[in-house]
C-alpha cells in the first residue's frame, strides 16, 4: 500500500521524501514498480491475444463472412473494450478478410405485353414500421443438377425475408408461392406497398390477382432501373457472396437445404448494417416491445 501511495503521488523530486516519511527504502520501491510495470504489460499483452482469439473465432464462426465493422460490434456487445480500427488492425496482421463480392448479375424480362404499374415506392427504402412496403425479386444459383431459382420477398423496415421460394424453373408459380408464404406469415393489413421489377412473373394475372385480393398496393421500378429495387438486389447479391461463390452445390437438394439454412439465420441472428447491427429479427422484437410500452 505504501508502494501504491507513492507511485500515485509520483515525481522525480518527491520520491525520496515520500520514501523517508513512509519508512520505506528508495531500491525496494523501485523494484516494486518495475514489477507492476511488468505486471501491466503482461496483463496488457494477454488481453490483446484474448481479443485476438475472440476475432478469430467470431471470424470463422460466420463462416468468414463478417469484416471488421461487424466482428467490432460483436466485441463491443460482450464488453470488450476496443475500437473498430484496433479490431481492423488485427484482422489485416492475422489474414482475415470477409469473403469478397462478386458482380451480380441481374435476370428480368420485361419484355411482354403485360399491364406495368407506376412506382410508387420511388426508393422510400426505410420504413416507420413493419408491413409497410415488401420488395421482391428471383435470382439463380448453379448446381451440378442445373439451375436453382429463388424468389425472395423482404420487409423494408427490418430487411427481414418473409417469404421465399425455390424451384428448378423460373415460372410465374416461383414467386407466387413465395408471396403467398409471406401473406400467410406476416398476414399485412390494407395497403401494403408491394414493389417488384416489370418481369413478366410479376405482371401475370395470377401474381396481380394475389396482391389485389390482399389489397396491396402495387409498385414496379422503371424500365430498366435497377437502383429502384436496391434492397432486394443488395441481399441477394449478399446471398452469394456468402453463401453461394464459396461453395459447389452438388444437387439442387443441397442447394435448397443451404439457402433455407442461410435465409433462417440471416432473419435471426445475421448483423445488418442498416439496422445499426442488429438481426432482423431482433430489430422487429425491439420494435414491438417499444410499442407495447
Amino acid at each position: 500500500m505504501r508502494y501504491r501511495f507513492i507511485e500515485a503521488h509520483r515525481d522525480e523530486h518527491s520520491v525520496v521524501l515520500m520514501c523517508q516519511i513512509l519508512n520505506v527504502s528508495k531500491s525496494g520501491y523501485y523494484k516494486w514498480a518495475n514489477d507492476e510495470r511488468q505486471n501491466k504489460q503482461t496483463e496488457r499483452e494477454q488481453y490483446r491475444a484474448t481479443l485476438k482469439r475472440k476475432i478469430k473465432y467470431y471470424f470463422d464462426q460466420k463462416e468468414q463472412r463478417y469484416g471488421s465493422p461487424r466482428i467490432y460490434r460483436y466485441l463491443i456487445r460482450r464488453g470488450f473494450c476496443v475500437s473498430l480500427k484496433t479490431v481492423a488492425r488485427y484482422m489485416k496482421a492475422m489474414g482475415l478478410k470477409a469473403v469478397p463480392e462478386h458482380r451480380y448479375v441481374v435476370t428480368t424480362d420485361s419484355n411482354h405485353d403485360l399491364r406495368v404499374y407506376p412506382n410508387l415506392l420511388n426508393r422510400q427504402f426505410h420504413q416507420e414500421a413493419p408491413n409497410q412496403a415488401w420488395v421482391t425479386d428471383m435470382t439463380y444459383i448453379w448446381t451440378l443438377e442445373g439451375w436453382v431459382y429463388l424468389a425472395s420477398v423482404i420487409d423494408l423496415f427490418s430487411r427481414k425475408v418473409v417469404g421465399w421460394h425455390m424451384a428448378p424453373t423460373m415460372t410465374r408459380e416461383l414467386p407466387l408461392q413465395a408471396l403467398k408464404l409471406a401473406i400467410h406469415k406476416r398476414k399485412p393489413g390494407e395497403g401494403l406497398i408491394h414493389h417488384s421489377d416489370r418481369g413478366s412473373q410479376y405482371c401475370s394475372n395470377d401474381y396481380i390477382d394475389e396482391l389485389k385480393q390482399a389489397k396491396m398496393q402495387i409498385s414496379m421500378s422503371h424500365k430498366g432501373d435497377p437502383y429502384d429495387n436496391a434492397c432486394m438486389e443488395s441481399f441477394h447479391a449478399t446471398l452469394k457472396k456468402e453463401l453461394v461463390y464459396r461453395r459447389r452445390f452438388i444437387t439442387r437438394a443441397e442447394a435448397i437445404q443451404s439457402i433455407n439454412h442461410y435465409i433462417h439465420d440471416y432473419n435471426t441472428k445475421r448483423m445488418h448494417s442498416t439496422l445499426d447491427y442488429w438481426s432482423p429479427s431482433q430489430f422487429e422484437a425491439m420494435y414491438l416491445r417499444n410499442q407495447a410500452g
